[in-house]
């Protein structure tokens, strides 16, 4: 009996999953448990396994994002046929209609409304009710062009391009231009109007390639104007154009909106790494002694509970102290840097702390980190002093309000009895948003990780409960 083959949810807050690559043939005999294909989503790429066995009839495309829960393919037994009619999934809904127009179907004309066919739930796909969430659209003011009235995201575009009025609902003096969500989406980044935009397509309906022909013939040098002769013999063909996609892409737009909406500053401190080297050095005996960005890892779980205010994240309601601590750690891999989650880091020892770091270390760069090691990280350790670096500015990643960069273990001169002595040291860097916190509550956050580290093994690294 054919058993559906749904895009699986892999955590809270995935919504959908991008096929990057199905690992068997279409028809292909598999087994329940089997890696069949892999997904990304905003956070990681993943192995997805065959929930039965059977032919596995694949309905999802490559490189097509799928709301979770959407069908994208079919457990078949031999010689049989996946069932008709099947519902088709948003990646089929997109697919259903050209880029370029508004699909064939009966749209209702933009700017009108009627009553819904049924009293009850409104019936619309996945991707739709998402979209008119976004948008702030009631589904009940929209006619469906799909399967049997069913509404599907075309629909909800042509709600969003041509709002209702109080009036009759008539369409209202100046509306928007007609365009795709995608077109927006471009036009909002770039920051161009829509309106000195011109469509190709007959329905007057602006697309995504609308936009990028426009964006190009705005760089576009005049035909009058010779080229710059100095900037000419810069030119040159690229040797590889890396798409700015997938998590690459991710990590870009997150990196960017946090610059932009954050009051990032940055501030650093020497620690000298004295106490934490012998510490370490008594270790040597111990199968995998602790790196000493575990010692940073536990002494700085340890400060965020003294100082609950770098502990937490803004809201819309204002700033969230978080009682607990889950520090995330910083891992580069070839196609982007990634952020395993430390749970409860506040409440194990420096050889817990030491174990689960090299654990999700090892899972992160084999591909095998589940989403809920990805999400709920109130804090970041990020280390850069394996490649040299002494100090670095890093960049807070939203909605956390800071970010901890570790440089390299150098050996530094101070002044200590009337001379100068060498010590091993390492610069601190802590990036904090100024509207949560000032630079003194800053300031006194680091020094105690600095006291942490200076004094291992004198002080306790767990806060006072008295």
């Amino acid at each position: 009996m054919a058993q559906q083959f749904q895009m699986p949810k892999l955590g809270l807050t995935m919504e959908e999953g991008t096929i990057l690559q199905w690992l068997v043939d279409d028809e292909t005999d598999v087994v329940a448990g089997q890696a069949v294909l892999i997904i990304e989503t905003d956070k990681v790429e993943t192995d997805v396994e065959a929930s039965s066995s059977g032919v596995l009839k694949q309905i999802g495309e490559v490189d097509e994002a799928y709301p979770c829960g959407s069908l994208i393919g079919w457990f078949l037994e031999e010689g049989e046929t996946p069932p008709v009619p099947q519902e088709p999934g948003p990646g089929e809904e997109r697919r259903s209609k050209s880029t370029d127009s508004l699909g064939a179907g009966p749209i209702k004309a933009a700017g009108s409304l009627g009553p819904k066919d049924k009293p009850g739930r409104v019936l619309a796909s996945p991707s739709a009710k998402r979209l008119a969430r976004e948008l702030g659209i009631d589904l009940a003011t929209i006619s469906g062009s799909g399967p049997q009235g069913r509404i599907i995201s075309s629909d909800v575009e042509v709600a969003a391009t041509n709002p209702p009025t109080s009036a009759g609902f008539s369409a209202k003096s100046g509306p928007r231009p007609l365009a795709t969500i995608a077109a927006r989406n471009l036009a909002d980044l770039i920051g161009i109007e829509l309106d000195d935009i011109q469509p190709a397509g007959p329905d007057r309906r602006i697309t995504r390639l609308d936009v990028i022909q426009h964006i190009q013939a705005l760089i576009a040098p005049a035909p009058q104007d010779p080229p710059i002769a100095e900037l000419a013999a810069l030119s040159q063909t690229p040797s590889e154009v890396i798409p700015m996609t997938g998590m690459r892409g991710t990590i870009a737009r997150r990196m960017h909106a946090a610059l932009q909406e954050m009051a990032q500053l940055t501030i650093t401190m020497e620690v000298e790494m004295t106490a934490v080297v012998e510490d370490r050095e008594n270790r040597k005996g111990e199968n995998e002694p602790p790196g000493y960005t575990d010692y940073v890892i536990a002494a700085t779980a340890a400060a965020l509970q003294q100082h609950p205010y770098v502990n937490s994240q803004m809201t819309g309601e204002g700033l969230a102290l978080l009682p607990v601590a889950h520090v995330g750690m910083a891992v580069a891999l070839d196609r982007g840097l990634i952020v395993p989650v430390i749970r409860n880091t506040h409440s194990l020892d420096l050889g817990a702390v030491a174990a689960e770091t090299k654990r999700l270390a090892v899972a992160a760069r084999e591909g095998k980190l589940s989403l809920e090691e990805l999400e709920g990280g109130t804090f970041v350790v990020t280390a850069l002093g394996m490649y040299g670096v002494d100090s670095f500015t890093p960049i807070i990643n939203p909605p956390n309000t800071a970010i901890l960069g570790v440089g390299r273990l150098r050996e530094i001169a101070i002044w200590e009895n009337d001379s100068f002595t060498g010590v091993t040291a390492i610069t601190l860097s802590l990036s904090w948003d100024h509207r949560a916190f000032d630079g003194a509550p800053a300031a006194l956050f680091l020094q105690t990780v600095k006291q942490q580290l200076e004094r291992w093994g004198s002080v306790s690294l767990k806060k006072e409960t008295s």
